[in-house]
């Protein structure tokens, strides 16, 4: 089976939210499964349980900084997104794979942990957690929508982030834990693009697909395709 990938480099987070919306309707009428990958401008997004309060900013510092602040329908609570942070949206059919949502998550985690293992980095799942952890501090967060066995939404890994922004937040509403990166644990900058290219590979292997590549504008124009044809 494949997975079509698609790297969006640099986006607004609205507009990636609009576009997963359009590849999971296209997937839901029997449409490639998908893997989106971005760096999203500064943004700080709050789950449907997300509470208010563990966002710590300002409206005036927000708006002085001109990161953006969305209540989304995934699940998990407060996070961060920004450059030098790689978040993947997978839409996939569960039911080509396993349909069990634990499943699912700890798949994800599988996914990061292996792309870690690359950089010698060893990853670990927490008791009662979500995400992966390196010596008890966060590097990836995961937060997923399944409505009708159709995935939306996924995980960031902290590859070059800017870890400031993590202090204007209670990172995924956890008080007592710290967040890191791969640059903060190696002591340099990492290629962001060795990184999806160790992603995609380990998302391959953990979901048993191949992996097509496809461009933003091609996908894009696909949608655009399916949508006039369904306004027919």
């Amino acid at each position: 089976m494949n997975v079509e990938v698609c790297h969006l480099g640099r986006t607004r987070y609205g507009d990636t939210w609009e576009l997963q919306r359009q590849v999971f309707d296209f997937c839901l009428q029997g449409g490639a499964d998908t893997l989106l990958l971005t760096e999203h401008e500064p943004v700080y997004t709050l789950g449907k349980g997300g509470d208010q309060n563990h966002l710590l900013a300002s409206d005036e510092e927000l708006s002085n900084d001109g990161t953006e602040v969305f209540r989304i329908d995934r699940g998990g609570d407060i996070t961060f997104h920004g450059p030098g942070q790689i978040v993947g949206y997978p839409i996939l059919n569960l039911q080509h794979h396993t349909p069990d949502i634990h499943k699912y998550l700890r798949d994800l985690e599988e996914v990061i942990i292996r792309t870690l293992v690359q950089f010698d980095i060893c990853g670990e799942r927490e008791p009662e957690l979500t995400g992966v952890w390196v010596k008890g501090e966060k590097i990836a967060a995961l937060g997923v929508k399944v409505s009708r066995w159709i995935t939306m939404h996924g995980f960031a890994l902290n590859v070059n982030t800017d870890l400031r922004y993590f202090a204007r937040i209670i990172p995924c509403g956890i008080f007592h834990k710290g967040v890191t990166s791969m640059q903060q644990l190696l002591g340099r900058s990492v290629s962001m693009s060795e990184v999806e290219a160790e992603l995609t590979e380990s998302f391959s292997a953990v979901f048993g697909c191949t992996p097509v590549a496809i461009t933003a504008g091609a996908l894009k124009d696909r949608l655009r395709v399916r949508e006039q044809s369904d306004e027919r």
